[in-house]
C-alpha cells in the first residue's frame, strides 16, 4: 500500500505540473497563432481549394488533425489544472475513487493522475 505524500514530494509534483501547464498553454497558443497567420496570409485564398478535390480533402484532413491535437492538448491541460486544484485543496495524491494514496511511481509517470491504476482500469472497463 502506498503512503501519504510528504509536502516536499507534493511541491516537486506541483513544480512539474506548473511546467507542464505552461508548456501546454504555449502549444495551444502556437497552434492558434499558426492558424491565424494562415488565415491572414495572402496565400490563404490558395489554401481554400474545392473541398471535393484532392487538395481540398488533404487540407480538410490536416485541419481535422490539428483540431484533434488541440482538443487532446486541452484535455491534458484540464487534467493538469485539476491536479493543481487538488494540491490547493490538499487532496493531491489520493485516489478520487477509493481515497487510497496513489503510488509515487504512478505520479512520477503521470503527475496529473487522480486515480490509482486499479481504479482507473475498473472505471475504463
Amino acid at each position: 500500500m502506498a503512503r501519504q505524500l510528504s509536502q516536499n514530494t507534493i511541491n516537486k509534483f506541483k513544480k512539474k505540473l506548473l511546467a507542464e501547464r505552461e508548456q501546454l498553454i504555449a502549444i495551444l497558443e502556437q497552434h492558434h497563432q499558426e492558424r491565424e497567420n494562415i488565415r491572414l496570409s495572402e496565400a490563404s485564398a490558395e489554401r481554400s481549394p474545392d473541398p471535393t478535390s484532392a487538395d481540398g480533402g488533404s487540407m480538410a484532413f490536416e485541419l481535422e488533425k490539428e483540431l484533434t491535437l488541440d482538443e487532446n492538448t486541452r484535455h491534458l491541460l484540464n487534467q493538469v489544472e485539476h491536479a493543481l486544484l487538488l494540491i490547493k485543496k490538499k487532496k493531491y495524491g489520493n485516489c478520487e475513487n477509493c481515497g487510497e494514496p496513489i503510488p509515487v511511481a504512478r505520479l512520477e509517470a503521470l503527475p496529473y493522475a487522480t486515480l490509482r491504476k486499479e481504479c482507473a482500469e475498473l472505471l475504463e472497463s
